[in-house]
């Protein structure tokens, strides 16, 4: 006997929720190994890159609000794996670098997020995980310029 589905699984917010905490848990299992959370792993992948974050520009990236943001920077500052730096073009701003150590734990632990998309990819396939990718990132935009309009006609 086969049951209905709960109503609420008929929404796409709780769709893409239910899928976020259960790669969410499964991400977090991979990295506990490694005594590092996945805003951590986000912060030192995005560094990765070599660009001049400030604190608001990286709390954006990293999906953060800026007040937690820097609570976790203060312990990975503590860890050794970031340091900070005044910004060189508004010496008001802050830029966040990886260290050495830093970069050697974020290559560790980019082995087990692509272990994960691995594991999703042989999942879903190749083309299924292109697309969802994309159409994620098509909900961002859109919910994104949403936001904006929103916030442009109540400021006018």
């Amino acid at each position: 006997m086969e049951s209905n589905p709960n109503p609420i699984q008929n929404y796409l917010s709780y769709a893409l929720a239910a899928a976020h905490r259960t790669v969410t848990v499964s991400l977090n299992m991979r990295l506990k190994k490694h005594g590092m959370q996945i805003e951590a792993w986000r912060i030192l992948e995005t560094l990765e890159t070599g660009q001049r974050l400030t604190m608001g520009q990286l709390a954006d990236v990293v999906l953060m609000n800026p007040p937690t943001l820097t609570k976790l920077v203060d312990r990975m500052v503590s860890d050794g794996l970031v340091h900070r730096q005044v910004a060189r073009h508004d010496h008001r701003q802050i830029n966040v670098l990886a260290t050495a150590l830093g970069r050697k734990r974020m290559l560790q632990i980019r082995r087990e997020v692509e272990g994960q998309d691995a594991a999703l990819l042989q999942s879903l396939g190749r083309p299924a995980t292109e697309e969802l990718i994309e159409l994620l990132k098509g909900i961002t935009s859109a919910a994104d310029a949403g936001h904006q309009s929103r916030d442009s006609r109540e400021h006018h």
